[in-house]
């Protein structure tokens, strides 16, 4: 083992000395480059907004991009900040000394409640211009509004809550719409639902939440200056818009759940963080006199919506006597407090301050500070200057806290895309698991890590965690690259080594027989994976090597199983005597060369399953290279042995139809030994066209005449067309067979009368039987009483031939008559024909000199003509030039060259000085031959009409455009 960590070090030594060199120059050991090019913007950034109000600045409120303030005592800005150049101011209208006491905007932005310090209250839409009183809330001084963010529309709230300075809830609707702006009072209703109540009486509701949950639940969060109430309750499907009276009402008799805490700074403030827009609330955190009680809100909770609640103290710097906190804003990982002076975050995770922002005096005494819930923006204000603040990557060093918590699932959870922070909570939790004594868990975490390889493997092995360095291994070989093929094998190698020495040693102790189990399960598993085969298979000599050296054949036969190695595997059974599962090897894995190379054997031993397999193997498998193994069995086999190999090739003859002759001749054998009775079944079966006879006829003849099998030699006799060999062969055995051979050379007559002669000289001399000679002349109609006449003794009466010489002689009787009545039939014929000749001589037609031509048009009388017997008539030209392309190409060359010699008998001698007999032959000679040719071209080119007969049949399907001229005919028509 430390052999194969060596050789594993040097293989990574250049990786590692590449680190080391990085270590000197500060890089740590994990292989990250940890610098930041640029300094980093801090979490929470500062913007002074450029806006220099004309009044102070009473109030602010801002939600969905929508801010309005409240500027010294009558005015109020609205400004939607998608289009900050485009305030919209408006006026209260108020004579009397009323002051903006608070103001509340909706999470659509489009609600806004002006609470004024005379109990009164103003409404006013953002899409309307006129601030509209609240007649029913006169009275009441409302110091929190918990809005409805799921029914609540841009012109009406829903039921909501009110808060006051008195202790009461109220549930009211406020709804605006086109006919009612100067009409009817926007506020629907305004009615009591309950009283909040610390120990010395009402206490003001400083905050109000509606948050629904599963099944239609709703939890109410109602808060005074030391408790926090909780009110949980159904509303009915299709009832919410009735409001909530009846969750309070559950609460008639008797006090909600609450927190309650002994410090009191006059007030409290509840914040929310909401990971996404319209989503619920994940997290709160209340702001209160001991501190700030943060925690997470379960919906799936059935009394409570808080969960995992943790009070975190103020800061040292914070007295809640002197400079107590104003306002509290709530992020995904911190709470920001408003002091008077400066804005102080808090993270949620360990309660440290992590960020603190000092105002300058000339900006005034900081006022209130509150976040936009849809954009994430945070807004502090004075009595002068407006400021904003950007959250930005907010959860960079959450990873850090977490890890520090040792928790290091949500650490690796914020620092994922963060490879070199990921390597350090990994090799943190490693330690971690490790100092735990959970080596298992180290060691995946370890393998994870960019730590040098051979310091962890160094550490399991020194604390003798054989199983964690397996472990290790394992991982470390999947993060490989395919390219790091040394390292692969190396672990590969290494890993085989681990696993035999493991299993050898859980092998010999039953107790540990399910561990055994499972250990051999991962082994194979290991073996089997698809990502280390290719290592496996390049050094399947090493690890056949180790499987030798520790024994195990098991795995050595899986291992070879996986490599598919099937001959080793095949092999193995064999040498151990287990023919039926080297057999289900070949079986199953189908290989043809390995059924080649193992049913010599197999077939000694096995030889019906073996048989069985080639069968299903089908067509897969080449019989000719089965035949040895079946010739070797079948010498040393027995009757019924040998029936098998007759099985399979039966099955290559007749379900495969193969054609091979070697495959033939040996069937043709088996059966010559074994069954003589299938043997002539086969022979004929075959038939006997030698052009489809599929076996050696002169190998079969040999066969067949060496096993004594007489017919089936007649009957290759037959398919080889040795028929007088066939009928001497056949009259030994049966004069029926060779009657069967006589009739067969059909169109041979004087052979078969041969071949019946030969009978028929049997039958006389060997058989002496008259009668059976009889039957041969009436069987075969060549033989006649003459034929046979020689072959009977001379002491044969003629009583026994009366009756075939009367026959005889009535035959040739018939012949003669049958012979004069067709001479009859041929001097009749031939004086028709004679008639027939002398009428087409006289036969004429009549052209008037109107007449045209059929094909041109024009007068026939001008140039040579043809005249048909159905009425047409053709220019001499013009026909042939109709006829000559519907020609075949050997009578078109034939008229052409008729018509060259028609055109040289034309031309006129050369010589003027032939003497006068010469020409005079010459000239007759002439004259006879041109009329000669124009009778041959006669017979080409008016053998029938061109619109009559066949020709025009022909080109019925002959296209209008020849198909060569096609393109040439369609450009000339674009």
């Amino acid at each position: 083992m430390a052999s194969i960590l060596d050789e594993y070090e040097d293989s990574l030594h250049r990786s590692v000395s590449v680190q080391q060199s990085r270590a000197s120059v500060g890089i740590p050991h994990s292989g990250y480059v940890n610098a930041r090019l640029e300094k980093e913007t801090p979490i929470f950034n500062k913007q002074r907004i450029d806006f220099a109000p004309p009044e102070k600045i009473n109030s602010l409120v801002v939600s969905s991009n929508q801010l309005c303030m409240s500027l010294g005592k009558d005015t109020l800005l609205r400004i939607d900040l998608g289009k900050p150049d485009e305030p919209n101011q408006v006026e209260l209208g108020r004579k009397d000394e009323a002051r903006v006491y608070k103001m509340f905007l909706d999470h659509t932005g489009s609600h806004l409640l002006i609470a004024l310090n005379t109990s009164e209250c103003l409404y006013l839409n953002r899409s309307v211009q006129k601030v509209r009183a609240l007649s029913r809330w006169k009275g009441h001084l409302i110091e929190s509004v918990g809005w409805n963010k799921f029914l609540g529309s841009e012109t009406n709230t829903g039921p909501i809550l009110v808060g006051t300075s008195q202790g009461q809830i109220y549930e009211a609707e406020i709804s605006v719409s086109e006919g009612s702006l100067f009409g009817t009072n926007p506020d629907q209703y305004f009615r009591q639902v309950y009283t909040l109540e610390e120990e010395s009486g009402p206490a003001p509701v400083c905050c109000l939440e509606i948050e629904r949950g599963i099944e239609g639940k709703f939890f109410i969060i109602a808060t005074t200056r030391k408790r926090l109430f909780q009110f949980v309750g159904k509303v009915p499907e299709g009832t919410e818009q009735q409001g909530f009276s009846s969750i309070f009402a559950v609460h008639a008799d008797h006090l909600p759940s609450f927190r309650e805490f002994p410090a009191n700074l006059g007030f409290s403030e509840i914040a929310f963080y909401t990971p996404k827009l319209r989503s619920n609330p994940r997290s709160f955190a209340w702001m209160m006199g001991n501190g700030v009680l943060y925690g997470t809100l379960d919906y799936s909770r059935p009394d409570s919506i808080l969960s995992d609640e943790r009070v975190w103290v103020y800061p040292p710097d914070i007295d809640i006597t002197v400079n107590k906190p104003i306002s509290i804003v709530l992020t995904q990982f911190h709470f920001l407090l408003l002091l008077s002076d400066r804005v102080k975050a808090v993270c949620t995770l360990n309660g440290q301050v992590v960020f603190q922002d000092l105002f300058l005096e000339k900006f005034g005494s900081l006022t209130r500070m509150i976040k936009d819930p849809t954009v994430q923006q945070i807004w502090i204000h004075t009595e002068k200057v407006v400021f904003r603040y950007h959250v930005q990557r907010e959860s960079r060093d959450v990873w850090k806290m977490y890890m520090n918590m040792n928790k290091f699932d949500l650490a690796k959870e914020y620092c994922k895309d963060r490879p070199e922070c990921l390597d350090i909570v990994l090799a943190k939790e490693a330690e971690h698991c490790f100092q735990n004594k959970r080596y298992l868990d180290s060691a995946k975490c370890y393998a994870l890590t960019q730590n040098y390889f051979e310091e962890i493997a160094l550490k399991f092995i020194e604390a003798k965690q054989e199983e964690a360095l397996m472990e290790f291994l394992i991982k470390k070989l999947s993060n490989l690259k395919p390219s790091e093929k040394t390292q692969t094998t190396l672990l590969t190698t290494w890993l085989t080594e681990l696993y035999l020495n493991w299993l050898g040693i859980l092998q010999g102790d039953p107790s540990q027989r399910n561990l055994y189990l499972d250990t051999r399960e991962k082994f194979r598993t290991f073996l089997s994976s698809p990502k280390n085969k290719d290592c496996l298979f390049n050094n399947r000599a090493s690890i056949y090597e180790l499987l030798a050296s520790h024994g195990d054949t098991e795995h050595m036969v899986y291992f070879a199983v996986i490599m598919q190695d099937y001959e080793r595997v095949v092999a193995h059974h064999c040498q151990h005597d287990e023919y039926d599962e080297a057999l289900n090897v070949l079986s199953r894995h189908r290989d043809e060369k390995l059924f080649y190379k193992f049913s010599p054997v197999l077939i000694q031993h096995i030889p019906k399953k073996v048989v069985d397999a080639w069968i299903s193997m089908g067509s897969r498998l080449d019989a000719r290279n089965l035949i040895p193994a079946l010739v070797n069995y079948s010498q040393s086999a027995s009757t019924q042995q040998i029936n098998e190999a007759i099985r399979y090739m039966e099955f290559c003859v007749y379900q495969l139809e193969e054609t091979q002759q070697a495959i033939h001749n040996y069937l043709l054998s088996l059966y010559a030994l074994c069954r003589p009775d299938s043997l002539l079944s086969y022979l004929e079966q075959a038939g006997t066209n030698p052009n489809r006879i599929h076996y050696d006829l002169k190998y079969a003849l040999r066969l067949c005449a060496e096993h004594g099998h007489h017919r089936a030699c007649v009957h290759v006799y037959k398919v080889m067309e040795l028929y007088e060999e066939a009928v001497d062969l056949a009259l030994q055995v049966d004069v029926d067979l060779a009657k069967s051979c006589a009739d067969l050379p059909e169109d041979d007559e004087e052979l078969r009368k041969k071949l019946w002669l030969k009978i028929a000289r049997h039958v006389v001399q060997e058989e002496k039987d008259v009668k059976k000679a009889m039957a041969c002349l009436s069987s075969c109609a060549l033989l006649k009483i003459e034929d046979v006449l020689p072959f009977f003794p001379d002491f044969v009466t003629i009583d026994h031939f009366k009756e075939a010489i009367c026959n005889s002689l009535e035959d040739y009787n018939k012949h003669i008559e049958e012979l004069k009545r067709e001479m009859e039939e041929a001097t009749q014929s031939a004086k028709r024909i004679r008639e027939d000749i002398q009428e087409m001589r006289n036969k004429y037609g009549s052209v008037e000199p109107q007449e045209k031509c059929a094909a041109c048009d024009f007068p026939l009388l001008n140039r040579p003509f043809y005249l048909f017997l159905c009425g047409h008539m053709f220019h001499y030209d013009c026909l042939l030039q109709a006829v000559f392309p519907n020609l075949p190409a050997y009578k078109q060359a034939k008229l052409e060259d008729l018509q060259k010699k028609l055109a040289a008998t034309s031309q006129p001698s050369k010589s003027h000085h032939r003497p006068k007999d010469a020409d005079t032959i010459s000239l007759g000679k002439g004259q006879q031959s041109r009329e000669q040719i124009k009778a041959d071209i006669d017979d080409i080119v008016a053998a029938e009409c061109v619109y009559c007969g066949e020709l025009m049949i022909r080109s019925i399907d002959k296209p209008f455009i020849d198909p060569q001229k096609y393109e040439e005919e369609m450009q000339s028509w674009l």
